[in-house]
This record gives C-alpha cells, structure tokens and sequence, in this order.
C-alpha cells in the first residue's frame, strides 16, 4: 500500500523508524522536542541533546533529523489550526505512527499547549523558526533527495531571530557525525 507516500512524503518512513523505537527512548525524544517548542531560542541546545540521542542510541544522525523535522510539522500546523490534543494524537496515527506512541504524544501536547499557544500568539518567532529549519533541513518529496539530507545537515546554519536582528548560529559539533550511506 502506497497511498501514504502522496500525503506524507517525509511522514511515513518517519513514524515507522519512531515505532521502532522503545518507550523510554520515544520519551525522552518526545522531551527533547517539547523543550524545543516550549524555548524555541535554544537552537544549539536542542541539536546537542539530539545528536546526544544519536548517540547514546546507536542512531545516525541523518534519519533522526529526518524523524524530527517530521514530528515537528505536527505541532506546527496543530497550532495553526488549533487542534486538540485529540486531533494531534489522531494526526499522528493517520501518518502511521502507533496509538500507544501517538497517545503519548498526545498527553505531552495537552501538557504542554497552554505554554505554546501563549509562545505562538504573542510571537511568531516559533513557527518562522520551524519553517526556517524546516527548509535549512532541506527535505524534499523526492526519496533521492532525502539520501543528500546528512551531508547537507552538516552545513546547517540556524537561523535565531532575536528582535530584528538575525543571528546565524553555526553548530559546530555536528560535523562528528558523517554519514556512512
């Protein structure tokens, strides 16, 4: 069954690689995502404790990313839309992903949406991040393109807004962390 690829290019492999993670660790990835969201300044910080995760989990850095940008479109268009928490777990589900991870996802989300919706309305800086890093991830539909995703990592530049002037953010530690295709 193709029909998942139209809907969700960069999704359904994704939520599969997510299923196959253990409980505690889709926890802690799950934790490392909402203190993101919850403190979207803290760009390094969050790439330090994924490629931490990376790590400590025997996971190359490439896919994870690709996982991460995947899980953040969520919460992205679940505050646009001013979902539920019930609608995220059911998004979350409709990409593939297991109910009992979905779910998880899901009580998080209800945790955490008051501090974000807060985030989003009283500034954008959020959503223009996710959208910045979603672009400076460099992920397209085309499955070619997503092999170029760990070399063209290596040369992320964040983009931080602080007020109106740009701060580029080069992250450094991340060139450890090659990718053997």
């Amino acid at each position: 069954g193709r029909r998942g690829r139209d809907a969700a290019p960069a999704g359904s492999g994704a939520m599969q690689s997510l299923n196959q993670l253990r409980a505690e660790q889709f926890s802690v990835l799950t934790d490392v995502v909402f203190r993101f969201l919850t403190e979207p300044k803290e760009v390094e910080r969050f790439l330090t404790q994924l490629s931490e995760f990376a790590t400590m989990n025997e996971i190359s850095l490439g896919p994870l990313k690709n996982i991460i940008k995947s899980i953040l479109l969520i919460p992205n268009g679940a505050l646009k839309r001013n979902l539920s928490s019930e609608q995220v777990r059911a998004d979350f589900i409709a990409l593939g992903l297991s109910e009992e991870k979905a779910s998880y996802f899901a009580e998080q989300w209800k945790l955490n949406s008051p501090t974000l919706t807060r985030l989003a309305v009283g500034q954008t800086l959020m959503i223009n991040q996710l959208i910045d890093m979603e672009w400076k991830f460099g992920v397209t539909a085309g499955s070619s393109e997503l092999e170029k995703v760990g070399s063209i990592f290596l040369q992320l530049k964040l983009v931080v807004k602080k007020g109106s002037q740009m701060d580029h953010v080069y992250v450094g530690e991340l060139t450890n962390f090659r990718e053997e295709f």
